[in-house]
């Protein structure tokens, strides 16, 4: 997560000053253009509306990325973003890892309880986003594509000195796994597009094949 995504900070931070002026068709390399309509994503087994046109970090920049993972932006991965979780297996990790690892991440398992998927999600923030304090604000349950679900709010201080602020909403469903994870630097950028997350995850659908 975090650690890759800094590793691309520096070819995104001209994005901010752009992002609002893209247009469908626009294509920056790194970044590909979502518009502000129904769109598939992850693996294409749920179909999200956002309010407003984002940025697909593209597949083939991640090295650690499952096909049920896919990542926007609006300023750059080291400002804010969203990941949605489309249908992870069980047994299946959120990210590429090798066995010889010293730390992992946990997989998925279909049975997991709410608490069990936050206490992966922040074994994910650690071990590859490098955070070196994870606070957890809240946990609820809430409607997700329909199914009782969850909701996390939490907080996180990385290598690099920033505090962020995010949220989860996901559900298991059929034995997999959907969510929808915003994390965005706590001052300003979480507010800016928190009402966006909120949208998405509230229109979210399952695509029925």
């Amino acid at each position: 997560m975090r650690k890759l995504k800094l590793l691309l900070a520096a070819a995104m931070l001209p994005l901010g000053a752009c992002a609002s002026g893209l247009t469908e068709g626009t294509d920056l390399g790194v970044y590909s253009y979502v518009p502000a309509k129904a769109v598939s994503v992850g693996n294409g087994a749920m179909v999200v509306t956002p309010p407003r046109p984002w940025n697909e970090q593209r597949r083939f920049m991640r090295f650690d990325v499952v096909g049920q993972v896919e990542d926007w932006t609006l300023n750059g991965p080291y400002l804010d973003g969203i990941t949605f979780i489309s249908g992870l297996p069980n047994n299946r990790a959120l990210v590429r890892q090798r066995s010889t690892e010293d730390r992992q991440v946990p997989p998925f398992r279909s049975n997991m309880t709410a608490p069990e998927i936050t206490a992966m999600l922040e074994t994910a923030f650690r071990v590859r986003g490098g955070a070196v304090e994870f606070k957890t604000l809240g946990l609820a349950p809430r409607n997700f594509l329909g199914y009782p679900g969850f909701q996390f709010d939490f907080e996180h201080l990385d290598s690099d000195e920033l505090w962020r602020r995010g949220r989860a909403v996901g559900a298991v469903i059929d034995g997999r796994l959907y969510l929808m994870l915003y994390d965005a630097a706590r001052a300003h950028y979480y507010a800016n597009a928190i009402n966006d997350f909120e949208v998405m995850a509230n229109n979210a659908r399952l695509r029925r094949r």
